[in-house]
């Protein structure tokens, strides 16, 4: 009963801990702040909320660069070291080129930064790819997805559960074609992507989610400013409180608007250190020291660089500094003196544009400078002293605000909307709206009934201007169009871009969509329907990336009437009340959906009399993509004003029938029906032709998977080989010094010192022989060797240091077991005893056993030399000294339980001896109470402890007391004991006292 007793807490011991990790792999979730230059990664799991997860070398924040050397991949701090001796085999700023045609001038500016990447073109999709050697090369997608995807590994390690959750920011001015590379990439590697979060977005969610209680109904604005690795941002967003409804409640919670960005591709950190190498590379080629320009090594300019990085973030604290290479170039060192100044001249122009985003964000957002409450800074570039002046006497203010963690604010910002994306975790809703920063359109022809020879007219319509919220649905509905037709999905105005910026957008068309089955669709229809246009249902969803979801002709017709629920319930109310007179004008029956539709669309998309072009469509902002809302609603405003009429209809027959209260003219009452109205549509099939850069095709996806995967099992294997190095290596050099150590010398021969330091070099000389492609198994089964060749010493070494403390634990043992038998022999006596003659007898067995075989086995392992197997064992001391502590605390949990046996209650007789039939009676009900009392007594907590009878281990034998007896017999005994302490009042106290002297408790103890 106890080993299943054992196994049941065993088992409920391994569920208490399996149970919270797998239900926790469930609901981790984790953000990736993606940045040119570094990525913060963010975690949420059940006990850890909203931590930035730690790398491989303990640091907060991880370069965003993988590197691609001898067959592996290196990642982090190894790949930036390759990057100063390799930099060809290094890839990072990938955000840069992700997502861009290879004709973009971003692209180009990329490959003038880097020359020795060899980029080449994409012949399928027109996009960059990387060329690392005749057969191989890799496109940015798969090279950001390996750097995801240690995003992932580290923040699995960190968080000891799988994750796949993620919410991953992006630059906000990225482009559709840009998010759906970002996307992609992570899809590769398994990443489940929540949302594509705007980098500016997520700092304010993390500004606004710890300041919540400073938001009201007035909507506060601040500005965000952000001078990062490659670009320059400024957002302008609105904090304030809303009203929500959700089912029958109205909640209220904070909400940020973007109202305004300005930006700056190209402005960042990037250029500054650039500059900056340039200028160190001059410096060491006026110098003079080798006739090597420093310009034409690779390898040199990657170390200027890493160094100019370097210098560039020490400027920002003193005003000069000693930039400091050595072996720069031919084994010479190279060693200058930069100035602040310096440093702000050859920058001069790219200090001239860091108030330009600024001004294009105000611009944007209609809001001027006073109304802004603060102006928040992050991004690494905030740190340059000249920028913050310049912001300063801009803004006209004595501080700018640096009250958030410029590093990890938007990792933390987007972790806690993944956490409210997430399945398992309840947090404080802050509700979001971003903006769409390029504005799209859709272009058709307009159709005409007649046929001319004039070019069609070319309407345009905006879809989601420029600041738009997302995410959003839109329906645009083509009213006239009779014949399939074509549209086109187009950007809209983008002059507000640089020169620069334009240059990526040679086509501005994004989709051409070609719509088929119009023509039969209103064939069919025609005749008994009535059109209501083709509808086009657009959305752009939480990504900000744009989606046609359905194409649809809509019809109407009316179906047979059928009478109003209304007007049946007013007949019946009229009938009961006697009412019969008859309306006097039938009023019109509820308004028709095809005429509010009609003038809803004539209204939105200018159709009308007043406005000729009656074919442009509509772009009805809103959810309107269900059908059955629509109908839901269309019912509710049919059915309204007919309840309306009635109502009047029930006060104009209450006034009739009073006037002709005298009168017996009679009058049929006319019913009122409505038609009923039944909306029918028909899918359009839309072919998509795609002008903007294609997603990558399916087979060429599912290789790309594939081949990713193949490396990532390569770098685990790779892992496991250099621990099984690692540990070989280890104990070599760690037994080699033990051997040598005065426990190992007293338990083991010269001879076989010398036998196994022989073996433990030769072992480190086969290690450093063997080839670089061996497998992991030759290196295991090595160690397995060496550790069986010392397992004999290793155990009598073991044995040696860790008897004396055994052996000092059993003696503290006997010597505590014998003055505990002392006590245990006094609780045995008496009509009472706490403990049995055979309890006292086993345990002082058990010493007397303990004492002589400690005393043989001593004397044997005094006789045994150290070199040879130990006689006496730890384990064997351990059993010895656990069967002792064993009974022991079998004792004294029974002395914790024993309670003493109670005595019997007497009754005394108080009456006189000649009504002999009322005493009886008294006594019995006496007796009675007397037994009540005692079952009351024994129902408590001494129920372990009953009074007829002492529980007691097996052990134990019965004593006479235990025997049972009838209740008779019982109250017998009673009323005897009661009469003997009447006769003899000494003799009982004396029989009390006596009784006390042999009472126990385990306190004797």
């Amino acid at each position: 009963m106890h080993c299943l007793q054992g196994g049941w807490l065993a088992l409920l011991a391994i569920i208490s801990l399996v149970l919270p990790t797998a239900y926790g792999a469930s609901l981790a979730v984790m953000s990736i702040d993606l940045g040119s230059e570094f990525m913060k990664i963010g975690i949420v799991k059940p006990g850890v909320p909203m931590e930035i997860v730690l790398n491989d070398e303990s640091a907060r924040k991880t370069s965003t660069i993988v590197a691609l050397r001898n067959g592996e991949r290196l990642f982090g701090s190894a790949a930036e070291n390759t990057a100063v001796k390799f930099p060809k085999m290094a890839y990072w700023y990938l955000t840069q080129i992700i997502g861009k045609r290879f004709e973009d001038p971003h692209v180009e500016m990329y490959r003038k930064r880097f020359p020795y990447y060899n980029i080449i073109k994409d012949e399928v999709r027109g996009t960059p790819l990387f060329k690392v050697d005749d057969e191989t090369t890799y496109s940015p997608e798969e090279l950001l997805a390996m750097v995801l995807e240690k995003a992932k590994s580290s923040a699995e390690a960190f968080a000891d559960t799988p994750i796949s959750d993620a919410v991953i920011t992006v630059p906000s001015y990225f482009t559709q074609a840009e998010r759906r590379a970002v996307r992609e990439a992570a899809e590769m590697v398994g990443i489940n992507v929540l949302q594509l979060i705007s980098d500016n977005v997520a700092v304010a969610l993390n500004y606004g989610v710890f300041r919540r209680k400073m938001f009201n109904s007035t909507t506060q604005y601040y500005m965000f400013y952000d001078a990062g690795a490659t670009s320059t941002s400024a957002t302008i967003i609105g904090y304030q409180m809303v009203k929500v409804k959700e089912g029958d409640r109205v909640e209220t919670y904070p909400q940020l608007s973007v109202k305004g960005v300005g930006f700056d591709k190209s402005l960042g950190g990037l250029e500054m250190t650039l500059r900056l190498r340039e200028h160190l590379a001059k410096l060491f080629n006026a110098q003079k020291k080798t006739k090597t320009d420093v310009f034409t090594n690779d390898r040199a300019m990657g170390k200027l660089f890493k160094e100019a990085n370097r210098l560039k973030k020490v400027l920002s604290a003193n005003t000069e500094h000693m930039a400091q290479v050595e072996g720069l170039l031919e084994d010479i060192d190279f060693k200058a003196k930069v100035t602040r100044d310096e440093f702000e001249e050859m920058n001069k122009d790219l200090f001239e544009r860091v108030l330009k985003p600024i001004e294009d964000a105000l611009k944007t957002s209609h809001v001027t400078l006073p109304e802004i409450t603060d102006v928040i800074l992050m991004g690494g570039g905030t740190r340059v002293p000249k920028m913050q002046d310049m912001l300063l006497k801009y803004i006209k203010r004595d501080v700018l605000g640096k009250s958030i963690n410029t590093d990890e604010a938007a990792a933390l910002g987007a972790v806690y909307h993944a956490a409210e994306l997430g399945k398992g975790f309840k947090v404080k809703k802050f509700l979001i709206k971003d903006a769409c920063h390029y504005p799209i359109v859709v272009e058709f022809e307009k159709q005409t009934a007649e046929t001319t020879e004039d070019k069609p007219k070319v309407v345009k319509r905006t879809l989601f201007g420029r600041m738009n919220p997302y995410p959003q649905k839109k329906v645009m509905t083509f009213n006239k169009h009779v014949k399939d037709f074509s549209f086109n999905v187009t950007y809209g105005d983008l002059s507000f871009l640089s020169a620069e910026d334009l240059k990526s957008f040679p086509d501005h068309l994004i989709h051409t969509y070609h719509l088929k089955g119009v023509e039969e669709a209103l064939k069919k229809h025609a005749e008994k329907a009535e059109s209501k246009g083709v509808k086009a249902h657009f959305r752009m969803d939480e990504d900000g990336i744009l989606h046609l979801d359905k194409v649809e002709f809509v019809f109407e017709k009316e179906g047979e009437a059928e009478e109003s629920t209304w007007s049946k319930l007013g007949d019946t109310i009229s009938g009961l009340f006697g009412g019969k007179d008859k309306k006097e004008e039938e009023k019109k029956p509820a308004t028709d959906e095809t005429a509010q539709e009609g003038d809803k669309s004539s209204d939105k998309s200018g159709e009308g009399k007043k406005e000729p072009d009656d074919q442009q469509p509509k772009a009805d902002s809103g959810d309107k993509k269900i059908p059955a809302d629509e109908e839901k609603k269309k019912d509710e405003t049919t059915e309204k004003p007919a309840e309306e009429k009635k109502v009047d209809d029930n006060k104009t027959d209450k006034k009739d029938t009073e006037k002709a209260d005298n009168t017996t003219k009679t009058e049929n009452k006319t019913e009122e029906v409505k038609p009923k109205v039944l909306v029918i549509k028909e899918d359009i099939v839309a072919e998509n032709v795609s002008f903007d850069i294609p997603p990558i095709p399916a087979d060429k996806f599912k290789a790309s998977k594939k081949r990713l995967t193949d490396l990532t099992a390569k770098d685990k294997e790779k892992k496991l080989l250099e621990k099984a190095k690692n540990d070989l290596e280890a104990f070599v050099y760690d037994m080699g010094d033990k051997i040598h150590d005065e426990d190992h010398q007293k338990c083991s021969t010269e001879t076989e010192r010398e036998e196994l330091s022989k073996m433990l070099s030769d072992a480190g000389e086969w290690m450093y022989e063997q080839e670089e492609d061996a497998k992991k198994e030759v290196f295991q089964n090595k160690l397995k060797e060496l550790k069986k060749a010392v397992k004999d010493l290793k155990h009598r070494v073991k044995e040696l240091i860790e008897r004396p403390k055994a052996l000092e634990a059993l003696n503290s043992m006997l010597n505590h077991s014998e003055y505990f038998l002392v006590s245990v022999k006094n609780l045995t006596l008496g009509e009472d005893p706490m403990f049995t003659e055979v309890e006292a007898n086993t345990l002082e067995k058990l010493i007397n056993e303990s004492y002589q075989w400690l005393e043989s086995m001593t004397k044997e392992q005094n006789l045994t030399p150290l070199t040879e197997k130990p006689k006496m064992l730890v384990e064997d001391i351990a059993i010895k000294y656990q069967a002792l502590d064993r009974e022991v605390k079998y004792l004294i949990n029974k002395a914790k339980i024993y309670r003493p046996k109670a005595k019997p209650k007497t009754s005394k007789n108080t009456t006189s001896t000649n009504d002999t039939k009322t005493n009886d009676t008294k006594t019995e009900s006496s007796t009675g109470d007397d037994k009540s009392a005692k079952s009351d007594k024994d129902e408590g907590p001494q129920l372990d402890v009953p009074e007829t009878e002492t529980k007691a281990p097996k052990r134990r034998p019965k004593s006479k007391r235990g025997e049972e007896k009838t209740e008779g017999e019982e109250e017998i005994l009673q009323l005897d004991e009661s009469d003997k302490q009447e006769k003899s009042q000494d003799t009982t106290d004396k029989t009390k006292d006596t009784d006390d002297t042999v009472t126990h408790d385990s306190s004797d103890l």
